[in-house]
């Protein structure tokens, strides 16, 4: 029996450690005698299985484990060291990771039913708890910089010191001339290399030092170049602004937990909304954290903000450098600015006394992370909000039914601007019916006779137009006429992309590709044909209309390199392009003033997915991209190609009606109890072969119904993709109105089958059903 007093020394002794492990809990350690026990969110080296691994010191707690009950299992250590390991360095001395932070991430792991390790890394910038932590390697730049000593000041004044080379003498004329620190590269390219600034260090002439250096994602060589920090322009606000600014800044003045949905119209001035009510919240001592849903409307964005407030501007996004990321996470950590601009990830920024979260086009499904941990930005940011007693800010033209529901709920307060700046118009738009232009043109149409008059009246106009298609490459398949099979991916259950440019056949899930054959790989037959069509196909198609005009194409085959999308933006911007063609990444809060005209090639495409969203992303895809036409001086027209015209969901976004819209799809959610009248959570279970995938899907069914009073368990069914990378796929939901209940029924599910819960990922309030 281990007396209370040593019972109370060892547990002072325990630290409990997450990891970046797939479902694992934070485990327990022990700090060796002769070191300090290192704070919460303090990252230290520990061993796991047979290696060293970084982790992220979180709070202890019996519930999982740990505490008092914890230490009276491991008290026999003395005789069974195995059962307790020791931390085996701490890295450092102050908590790494802020606790609000923490706390955060914390929130997203039990909420997402994932490892409190995996959330943790996602908070963390880059490389913080890799393994280069464990072999000492850091992410901070340095420079080796020189100084003049006293005594080499004394030389320098003398005319001709004694003993000297004349490099030496060179570099001490270049550091006397220079007020402070050379840096070694330089006196290198002016003739004087490293050999004679360190014989000049051991005369005790110069001291050479590292210094950290901060690398700059606004420089021009490197960063973002298009960024620039002009003065702030003067706009006058609408009346509409006036009033939705007044209703936001006295919620934000309350300095208390609110939710305010700001829907205005596509070109009503949301963002010069946000700049002031952002100026109003730094002016009060208070930081501001804004989120975009692409890398590409980072840069517009941080330029009206870097106008408005200087350098005290950071950004978050994985379009950086991870060495970039890290000094921007820094600069955060240091509270050295009062806006951070980023992506998803940039919910987890340490940004302090937070005033204000803007969540910028919050319907787009980019919020949702698609892989561990499972997180919504919209969801994580408003709890974030909650936390720091501050106002969030949900704008949008086209607000997720989750949010509008709130607000008709009273949960949210709707603040509207239903005009667009300067009185100007909606968009005209123009349906075609592409039933009618098969008929008259054959099935190889891709651009009807509407749209390609208006694109050639565009351009001569010398206006600008987009054109819009959600699917990228060339053809969608590659058919053979002679026994009717599709070029198909191995290791998913999709038909390969052909990408023109490269001649290569593609599968956008594993990236498998291979050559586009000659023959046919079943029947050998020589009839291939390429079906269907993607953005590569339709820039061909549009380039051959308008062979004068300069037409560009914007998707992620062609973004992939860094600094390609802000190039092409920028060219697109300054009118250097006449037609832009791309997928969804161009229907996102950008501004071209000179775009006259939209296109929009297959506006139904998206309504066969297997997915109750899929009339809620058509109309918002739709709606969102129309508004791109007509917000400059001239009146803009939209013209979109559909197969099913009739569609509500096509209907009223030409209409750009949201209400009606908004009313038929809840009812249409309600009567088959879907988001946001209920809860969902999607667990998809992996498998080497259909038949296990499927004979596990139904052991966790089984498991999961035995404990459903408070939901309902559907499944398991085939996954709509039902292999990718290898892996079968089967979907078993869960649906009620408890969110924790279906949670905690999983995780006491998959507690029980070790090996289970290895092949299954879980998906809370899931936004992809495929």
């Amino acid at each position: 029996m281990v007396a209370p007093a040593e019972v109370g020394r060892l547990m002072s002794r325990l630290v409990a450690v997450a990891v970046a492990v797939p479902f694992l809990p934070a485990l327990t350690y022990s700090v060796p005698d002769n070191e300090s026990v290192p704070p919460v969110g303090a990252r230290v080296i520990v061993p796991l299985g047979q290696r060293l691994v970084t982790g992220c010191v979180v709070p202890l707690s019996s519930k999982e484990g740990d505490g008092e009950n914890c230490v009276r299992d491991h008290v026999s250590s003395v005789t069974a060291p195995d059962r307790l390991r020791e931390i085996s360095k701490t890295l450092d001395t102050e908590a790494y990771l802020p606790t609000e932070v923490l706390d955060l991430a914390l929130w997203v792991a039990e909420y997402y039913a994932c490892g409190p390790g995996e959330a943790i890394a996602t908070a963390m910038p880059p490389l913080a708890m890799s393994s280069r932590q464990t072999t000492g390697r850091t992410m901070f730049k340095s420079v080796r910089v020189a100084r003049l000593t006293d005594a080499g000041r004394d030389s320098y004044i003398e005319p001709n010191p004694s003993g000297l080379g004349p490099r030496q003498r060179l570099a001490l004329r270049r550091l006397g001339s220079a007020e402070g620190e050379v840096e070694l590269t330089v006196l290198a390219s002016e003739g004087v290399g490293a050999d004679s600034v360190n014989r000049l260090e051991r005369r005790g002439l110069v001291t050479i030092r590292s210094r950290e250096i901060e690398r700059d994602p606004f420089a021009k060589n490197g960063g973002l170049g298009s960024v620039q920090m002009a003065g702030a322009s003067v706009r006058t606000l609408t009346a509409e602004q006036q009033i939705a600014l007044g209703e936001l800044k006295t919620l934000a003045a309350e300095e208390a937990f609110r939710v305010a949905l700001l829907h205005g119209v596509t070109g009503s001035g949301k963002t010069e909304v946000y700049l002031r009510l952002a100026r109003e919240v730094c002016g009060g001592g208070r930081s501001v954290l804004m989120l975009v849903p692409e890398i590409a409307l980072t840069s517009a964005v941080t330029s009206i903000f870097r106008a408005a407030f200087g350098g005290r501007v950071a950004i978050q996004h994985s379009g950086l450098s991870d060495g970039q990321r890290h000094d921007q996470w820094h600069r955060i950590r240091r509270g050295e600015v009062d806006v951070v601009v980023g992506t998803r990830s940039g919910v987890f920024a340490p940004v302090a006394d937070l005033g204000l979260v803007i969540v910028d086009e919050e319907h787009d499904g980019s919020y949702k992370q698609e892989e561990n941990p499972r997180y919504h930005a919209r969801s994580v940011a408003t709890v974030r909000a909650q936390r720091a007693g501050a106002l969030v800010v949900l704008g949008s033209a086209t607000p997720s039914l989750e949010s509008y529901y709130h607000v008709r709920r009273g949960r949210y307060r709707c603040v509207a601007m239903k005009k667009r700046v300067q009185e100007r118009p909606l968009p005209e738009v123009d349906i075609v019916d592409m039933r009618a232009e098969l008929a008259a043109e054959g099935p190889d149409v891709v651009l009807s006779r509407t749209l390609r008059e208006g694109l050639c009246a565009t351009v001569e106009r010398g206006e600008q137009a987009l054109i819009l298609l959600n699917r990228r490459g060339y053809a969608t398949g590659v058919l053979c006429r002679q026994c009717g099979l599709t070029l198909e991916c191995p290791n998913c259950s999709v038909a390969l992309t052909l990408h023109r440019s490269d001649g290569r056949a593609q599968c956008h899930y594993c990236n498998y590709s291979k050559a586009r054959p000659s023959t046919c790989v079943n029947c050998a037959g020589p009839y291939l044909e390429a079906v269907g069509f993607g953005t590569e196909r339709v820039e061909h198609e549009v380039s051959k209309l308008l062979p004068d005009a300069i037409v560009a194409r914007f998707d992620r085959d062609v973004v992939r390199r860094r600094g390609v999308g802000l190039l092409l933006l920028s060219q697109f911007r300054k009118g250097e392009i006449h037609v832009l063609v791309g997928t969804q990444m161009i229907a996102k809060g950008h501004d071209f003033p000179k775009v006259t005209l939209v296109g929009v090639v297959s506006a139904d495409m998206g309504l066969t997915a297997a997915d109750f969203r899929a009339g809620e992303r058509t109309f918002q895809l739709l709606t969102q991209v129309a508004g791109r036409a007509g917000r400059g001086e001239r009146p803009g027209r939209a013209i979109i190609q559909s197969y099913y015209p009739e569609h509500y969901s096509i209907g009223y976004a030409c209409q750009q009606d949201y209400e009606p819209f908004f009313d038929e799809e809840l009812r249409f959610r309600s009567d088959l109890g879907y988001p946001p009248t209920l809860s969902i959570v999607n667990a998809v279970v992996r498998g080497r072969s259909y038949d296990s995938a499927m004979e596990d899907g139904h052991e966790l069914a089984r498991l999961l119904r035995s404990d459903a009073a408070s939901f309902e368990v559907f499944g398991p069914a085939v996954a709509p993709l039902s292999k990718v990378r290898g892996q079968h796929r089967v979907q078993v939901f869960l649906k009620g109105l408890n969110r924790r209940a279906m949670r905690e029924a999983l995780k006491a599910a998959l507690a029980t089958r070790s090996t289970l819960r290895r092949k299954v990922a879980i998906d809370v309030d899931p936004v992809n059903m495929v």
